[in-house]
């Protein structure tokens, strides 16, 4: 009895065995075809998102790079545009100043012409004046001399012949 039952205890192990080798071959069956194909679509689809994200990843580093490199150049360019308006701008300053200074030069040279056309006329006032007085002092002295009154030519001449003598001293000094 005993050996009866080994036998059929290997072969229930062995119908056992080929039945749960047949379930398990459907189950790779049905896992490999419902399972396997949308789980390995899913990780195709997850890796080809990865591969997307860090090409945009990739994108987006060279676009801020090159925003950079372009912010960079404009900064460049501003600077350089700055410094050319303060240079135009001290050149301004300077014409500016150049014209103020030629200005004021020009007012003084004519300040200076006009205080020199003043000072001849007030010496030749002066010298009207000093002729008017001399010749009246020196009709006077004539008169009170020869005690008569001089013509208005013997005036003249005795005038003009003083007024000579005073320029040759004026001109001696």
């Amino acid at each position: 009895m005993f050996s009866n039952l080994i036998v059929g205890a290997s072969e229930a192990y062995l119908g056992d065995s080929l039945f749960v080798l047949v379930v398990f071959i459907i189950l790779v069956a049905l896992v490999g075809k419902f399972a396997f194909g949308p789980v390995s679509k899913m990780m195709q689809d997850r890796s080809d998102k990865i591969t997307n994200d860090l090409d945009n990843a990739a994108r987006s580093r060279e676009d801020a790079a090159k925003l950079a490199a372009q912010r960079a150049t404009e900064l460049k360019n501003s600077k350089s545009e700055a410094v050319e308006i303060v240079n135009a701008a001290k050149q301004n300053g300077e014409k500016q100043r150049e014209g103020m200074v030629k200005l004021a030069q020009e007012e003084v040279q004519t300040l200076k012409q006009n205080a020199k056309k003043d000072i001849e006329q007030s010496r030749l006032d002066a010298l009207n004046s000093v002729r008017d007085d001399v010749a009246q002092l020196s009709i006077e002295i004539a008169s009170k001399l020869i005690k008569k009154e001089l013509s208005v030519t013997d005036q003249k001449s005795l005038i003009n012949s003083y007024i000579e003598g005073l320029d040759k001293q004026n001109e001696t000094r």
